[in-house]
């Protein structure tokens, strides 16, 4: 025979003989097909080669209160404590042997001290709490001044130099704080704006004293019309505002309209004279304005508008 083939075993790659020559064209031999034993054969190589053991570990083997052991991988991890946590970590047990056993009689409670009454203390020791009670109480006196004179200053800085009405820098806050609670909120607020007609005549025919005393009267009236969370400030020279919280627009008209009746038809005292001044009044709702200043300016152009419209 041209050639003699032989059984092989399972896993072993089959031996091929051939007395006649390999031809270019012949058709080429197909691979061995792979059996469950061959795999397994090659699986045994692989894990030699790579020398994958499971970490032995006896059964019998305990705890080690000094190592930590890492549960967070699969492979467990060993680290030799330093001095201070091998001494944390035995503190259980000695707290624990430590402890009496129960056998052993309870110890007693320690008796209370008999409390001593102050005619018993040394004249030096009543002489000490004394004056300590009584620098306590002047710090604490010394202590309530201070608040009182930092409230007063901070009243100052927020009020009008002239009229019982907010300055400038603290009515804009008071808008910045009305605005933010419209935009959280939801709710409504509105702007008054007033100029005073007459004011530079009564400054130039009584004096700015009797100027001074018009801006009173007009700011005393002002304040006497708004709800006790409304503000007025007086915003320069002739000028003032009212913002109204919680207000919609057409309340706040009526509410202008009435206060310039009033300063119409009213008037104030200044060196035994009874002087008028009026006013012209714009109203301006807040309605998303990017800066208190911008919505100032609005209720101001509005204001303006009705002081043309009345010449």
């Amino acid at each position: 025979m041209g050639s003699d083939t032989q059984p092989h075993l399972a896993g072993d790659a089959p031996a091929v003989t051939s007395a006649a020559p390999r031809s270019d064209t012949a058709t080429p031999a197909m691979p061995a097909p792979a059996t469950t034993a061959s795999m397994q054969s090659l699986l045994a190589q692989y894990f030699e080669t790579k020398h994958f053991e499971a970490p032995q570990r006896d059964a019998n083997e305990g705890f080690e209160a000094t190592r930590v052991h890492a549960l967070s991988t699969a492979r467990s991890e060993t680290r030799t404590l330093s001095p201070g946590e091998q001494i944390a970590a035995l503190l259980p047990q000695i707290e624990r042997t430590l402890q009496p056993s129960v056998s052993s009689p309870a110890p007693s409670a320690p008796a209370a001290p008999h409390s001593l009454s102050r005619e018993s203390w040394p004249l030096s020791a009543q002489s000490l709490i004394d004056s300590l009670m009584a620098e306590n109480e002047r710090l604490r006196a010394e202590v309530q001044t201070q608040k009182d004179l930092r409230h007063a200053a901070e009243a100052q800085a927020d009020s009008d130099v002239l009229t019982p009405t907010l300055n400038r820098r603290a009515f804009l806050r008071e808008m910045q704080r009305a605005m933010a609670d419209c935009r959280r909120y939801g709710e409504q607020a509105c702007l008054i704006f007033l100029d005073m007609d007459g004011f530079k005549g009564i400054n130039d025919t009584y004096g700015h004293a009797a100027g001074d005393a018009a801006l009173n009267y007009v700011a005393d009236t002002l304040k006497a019309s708004v709800r006790e969370g409304d503000s007025v400030g007086r915003i320069g020279g002739d000028e003032f505002a009212i913002l109204l919280r919680r207000a919609d627009l057409n309340s706040t008209r009526i509410k202008a309209l009435k206060l310039e009746a009033e300063l119409a038809l009213g008037t104030f005292e200044h060196k035994g004279l009874y002087l008028k001044t009026g006013g012209s009044f714009g109203v301006r709702a807040y309605a998303g304005q990017g800066s208190a200043e911008i919505w100032l300016s609005e209720a101001d152009a509005a204001m303006f508008l009705v002081k043309k419209a009345s010449r």
